[in-house]
């Protein structure tokens, strides 16, 4: 039974809550400062056990489901710390999972749980497609043993920080197959091999700190060994993991938006002015009370999303509308939040600044708010289609 703000799986919210203390906003702000990956951050929720949730028991994880995994993620945002920076491995590695052969999963899964391995990138973007993952240009052909992969990536992020990467390309060119999804493959990329030797990260300095890159190709060699599953039906393969991305992220929303509420609350109720606390006043009350009734609307569409998931249901629409709504709900308490901060809200000791910029990224990533409501409109609504 969850509890008013959504308390599920207690024993491991606190056990997270505990590990994220070690890590307060001086150690977040240090690193947004210098463009820094939180290395000991990362590696104290490894050592946890908190990243190998979704691993199968047999392979050294604990062998959760998707609403366990989104609650781990949920209270790190809450806490003030950023899962964006560990968020990929909980996703990425479901297409290793479910489809990879025994002999992929008994290489790198046992090592990814005990943090051995980091599987933190998933190179799917292209400069020239966006969000449309059907006209990706990237390409591999086999030699042999081989493939070899030439193109480009964007928005890769972690990269530098990752041992594997799961690779989207075109393995038929897309004027050669009926539908435009077909054709594409997934491989596994050991970067420690590859960069180079025909792969090389660029860093990419954007607003907030998010480690991520843009990948050249060139003539590549990947082992034959490292596709998962069959030639020309990865697209099928990662679309469980965009839904569980979509789902998990909402989830991390749901965290900023707590976040930024208890730190409205808190603020609100101590500042004195006027001879007053400011939160006496309805023009500071009201927008933090409608920012929680919103987060606590999107946690429960997060919450069906994520069980929809778990009972292998058909769950596109519920979890297109989870990171949505869970999107919306924390920018506007992002807004809210600094808003009621005043001046102070733009000072980086109070860290409502850095969140802020962070919260935003979600109305774009991993899926633009508009891509959303046009899939809803088409798939869910029977309106016609847009693009």
């Amino acid at each position: 039974m969850a509890h008013a703000d959504g308390e599920t799986f207690a024993d491991i919210r606190d056990a997270v809550r505990k590990t994220c203390a070690a890590f307060p906003g001086s150690y977040w702000r240090e690193k947004d400062e210098n463009a820094a990956y939180p290395k000991e951050f990362v590696d104290a929720l490894t050592q946890a056990g908190f990243l190998s949730a979704l691993i199968p028991e047999k392979y050294g994880g604990s062998g959760l489901g998707l609403s366990a995994a989104a609650a781990i993620l949920e209270e790190i945002n809450k806490s003030g710390c950023n899962a964006g920076a560990c968020h990929a491995q909980m996703y990425v590695m479901g297409t290793l999972l479910r489809h990879g052969s025994d002999a992929q999963k008994n290489t790198f899964l046992p090592a990814i749980a005990n943090g051995t391995l980091r599987l933190q990138a998933f190179g799917v973007s292209e400069p020239t497609s966006g969000t449309d993952t059907g006209s990706i240009k990237t390409s591999a052909r086999r030699e042999g043993d081989h493939y070899i992969i030439n193109g480009q990536k964007l928005w890769t992020s972690r990269a530098e920080h990752s041992d594997l990467m799961l690779l989207l390309v075109r393995t038929t060119p897309k004027e050669d197959v009926s539908k435009r999804t077909d054709g594409m493959s997934v491989f596994i990329v050991d970067l420690r091999e590859a960069v180079g030797r025909g792969l090389t990260i660029r860093p990419i300095k954007t607003m907030i700190n998010h480690s991520t890159t843009e990948i050249f190709i060139d003539d590549l060699k990947v082992p034959a060994e490292n596709l998962i599953g069959k030639e020309g039906t990865g697209f099928r393969y990662i679309l469980d993991g965009m839904n569980a991305e979509r789902i998990l992220i909402g989830a991390e929303c749901i965290g900023d938006a707590r976040w930024f509420i208890n730190k409205a609350v808190d603020y609100a109720n101590e500042r004195i002015v006027f001879d007053r606390p400011i939160g006496q006043n309805q023009g500071i009350q009201f927008p933090i009370a409608r920012a929680y009734a919103a987060t606590q609307a999107a946690d429960l569409m997060v919450q069906q999303a994520a069980t929809r998931f778990e009972q292998g249901l058909e769950c596109g629409s519920e979890a297109n509308m989870a990171k949505l709504l869970a999107a919306d709900a924390s920018w506007a308490a992002a807004e809210m939040c600094l808003q009621a901060h005043g001046g102070f809200g733009f000072a980086r000791e109070y860290d409502v600044e850095r969140k802020w910029r962070e919260a935003r990224l979600y109305q774009i990533a991993p899926i633009s708010t508009n891509f959303i409501l046009s899939y809803i409109a088409e798939h869910v609504l029977g309106l016609p289609r847009s693009y």
